[in-house]
């Protein structure tokens, strides 16, 4: 069997002592496990409501922003880098939300053993590693065959939403999305979005734009059966 290349390297980086109480003491309640089970998500959140997936929180704190905003909806994020999974885990305690759960493990893997077809609203993926270089475009997250992936879990009317400031990656995300042919773009005239109001600016997207970056929203839904 070929091994599938990943689109991530685990390293070994700095956990401070607030997530390290996250990870101790918190994720537990937050905690989804991958075990080849697929979720009930009524009962994993002990409500029946909308569900979102984030891919790679990151940090979260646009997750835990959007979870803030809109408390009718579910969300779960999925992040494999232990300082992240604290700092959510930490936030989600602090404020005490019930409407997150974290999942602590490799997105592609999760998505074919965890969620059920036609079960989530949408899925999102904020500016996912770009691996800018050539001989590394391999290792991005959003290829074809991860797309029909997401699609099939996503019901007739939910979104992929993807954000990112490389340019090329846009392109490419945008070639991708749009060659999928039960997903509609949902600018008409088929390029990118503007930033919806749902997504908060990150510090880091608040910087890249007083430098004149650019930032490309990519909105696509799914289309009935």
């Amino acid at each position: 069997m070929q091994r599938r290349i990943k689109s991530y390297v685990l390293r070994a980086g700095r956990v401070s002592n607030r997530q390290r109480q996250g990870l101790d003491f918190w994720l537990k309640n937050y905690e989804l496990t991958v075990d080849g089970c697929p979720w009930n998500l009524s009962e994993e959140f002990d409500r029946t409501a909308d569900t979102v997936v984030e891919i790679g929180f990151g940090m979260g704190a646009s997750l835990l922003a959007m979870a803030k905003n809109n408390p009718a909806l579910n969300y779960i994020g999925i992040e494999v880098h232990q300082a992240g999974v604290g700092s959510l885990a930490a936030d989600l305690h602090e404020y005490q939300l019930s409407n997150v759960r974290i999942v602590a493990h490799d997105a592609v893997e999760t998505f074919r053993t965890q969620l059920l077809d036609d079960s989530l609203a949408g899925v999102q993926i904020f500016f996912p590693d770009p691996w800018h270089k050539k001989r590394h475009h391999k290792r991005r997250l959003i290829q074809q065959e991860f797309i029909q992936l997401l699609t099939k879990k996503i019901k007739p009317g939910g979104f992929i939403h993807c954000a990112t400031d490389w340019q090329d990656y846009a392109e490419h995300i945008l070639e991708v999305l749009s060659t999928e042919p039960v997903l509609q773009n949902t600018q008409k005239e088929g390029g990118y979005s503007p930033r919806p109001l749902s997504r908060p600016l990150t510090k880091f997207e608040q910087r890249g734009e007083r430098l004149g970056h650019g930032v490309w929203d990519l909105i696509f839904t799914k289309l009935d059966a």
